[in-house]
């Protein structure tokens, strides 16, 4: 039985590092992908089968030649690249809301364009997203950071459905809060956070469903939010 591939985009973060775990121990072979080499080079010291590998979500021109450099192509492709300005700081600093949207969506359709369009690879099976309930709704406390989370699922629904007929799924995991590098210092809710490990297992045990919302109490605010009327949309914080 052929071994799989995985591509992660945006290796580093706590949740891709916990799903690229997890892959490993179910005998995949990993292609960790991300600016912070160095620190994935130290992570998977002792873990057979990655390879570590430099990308930048956000230098588009460089994605082509990342991709036709890769040895294996993917079966899979996980893309989990993340950064956060908060609100109030993003409202006065346009570089860093350009960043959010670059990482989180230009950067995606970037290169996950270039590896849907590529049909000579004809093992790749299955595209995940890691996005977030902040895109949800438009909140008056993080709308900016959830407006490129929106566009992101919204170009994996469409992917979704122009990849189908290639029988290559699409799923997109809708994340709530994660004790992660990017929430710490941030006051949450401690019964709401989820650790990165329990997303990870919800990526890499992905069915056939589009969303995929992590966490019995989770779902019950995807929910609401989807539903609530604006009027009580805009009283939430």
């Amino acid at each position: 039985m052929q071994t799989k591939t995985v591509l992660i985009l945006g290796a580093n973060s706590d949740v891709a590092k916990a799903a690229l775990l997890q892959y490993v121990a179910k005998g995949y072979h990993v292609i960790a992908a991300s600016r912070s080499t160095d620190e994935l080079q130290r992570f998977t010291a002792d873990l057979q089968h990655v390879q570590v590998r430099y990308f930048d979500a956000a230098d588009f021109a460089s994605h082509a030649a990342f991709y036709a450099q890769l040895t294996e192509k993917p079966h899979i492709v996980l893309y989990a690249a993340g950064y956060l300005k908060h609100n109030e700081e993003a409202l006065l600093d346009w570089e860093g809301s350009f960043r959010m949207m670059q990482v989180h969506y230009a950067g995606a359709v970037s290169i996950i364009n270039i590896i849907a369009m590529d049909k000579q690879n004809t093992r790749l099976e299955r595209i995940i997203g890691l996005s977030s309930l902040s895109g949800v709704r438009g909140r008056k406390s993080n709308f900016i950071y959830g407006s490129t989370k929106s566009a992101f699922t919204q170009y994996l629904a469409g992917l979704r459905q122009y990849l189908f007929s290639r029988r290559i799924t699409v799923n997109v995991v809708v994340a709530g809060y994660i004790r992660s590098k990017m929430t710490a210092g941030l006051n949450l809710p401690e019964s709401l956070m989820l650790e990165p490990s329990f997303i990870a297992s919800a990526v890499v045990n992905a069915g056939s469903g589009f969303t995929i919302v992590p966490g019995f109490k989770w779902k019950l605010i995807y929910t609401a939010l989807k539903y609530m009327p604006e009027k009580l949309v805009a009283k939430l914080p």
